[in-house]
């Protein structure tokens, strides 16, 4: 027989554990944003953020940028190129690059691509639509491959700033490994 006050501990325990779920529940509802504004402020993935061609179609048409684009590898029988040196553009216009990579080695290789820029804080007027340094690379041997870039940068990018650069240098994963966004 079930006494009183077993009843009222176990109606005590309902009712925390009721609260407890209801807690977590709104709590992964707010990690999503909190997630999202952590990507923002970080420039962690730029993907998040809206397209910013549909968004907002503003480009500065009085001034220019000259965006040198650069390629390296680290430690991997790649050839790894783009397939132009610079381009020319107006802030706020979409801009496509290619860029090519060739495994010159006898053997499959798994490779990420990790970014950098400059100047310092460039990041936060790039806006990267496309990129292949979001997914891990595998190449087979003496495989080619060409691999697209899409992005803008904002014109609200500060004036005195004429020309950036955008670097990407291939590292090998090793088998198994996921790629990590950046």
């Amino acid at each position: 027989m079930v006494s009183n006050t077993d009843t009222k501990a176990n109606n005590l325990m309902k009712k925390k554990l009721l609260i407890f779920a209801l807690i977590m529940f709104v709590f992964g509802f707010a990690l999503v944003p909190f997630y999202e504004k952590f990507c923002e402020v970080t420039g962690v993935n730029n993907l998040l953020q809206p397209d910013v061609r549909v968004k907002e179609n503003r480009v500065d048409e009085a001034r220019w940028i000259t965006v040198e684009l650069d390629a390296n590898t680290r430690g991997l029988p790649w050839q790894f190129k783009p397939l132009q040196s610079s381009v020319k553009i107006h802030p706020g216009e979409p801009v496509d690059v290619m860029y090519e990579i060739t495994n010159n080695s006898d053997r499959e290789i798994n490779g990420q691509a990790i970014p950098s820029y400059s100047p310092r804080n460039l990041e936060k007027y790039l806006k990267k639509f496309e990129c292949f340094c979001f997914t891990k690379q595998v190449l087979k041997p003496n495989e080619t491959r060409q691999m697209p870039v899409q992005f803008v940068i904002e014109p609200d990018l500060p004036p005195e700033i004429h020309t950036v650069t955008i670097s990407y240098t291939f590292f090998e994963l090793p088998d198994g490994a996921s790629a990590i966004r950046k």
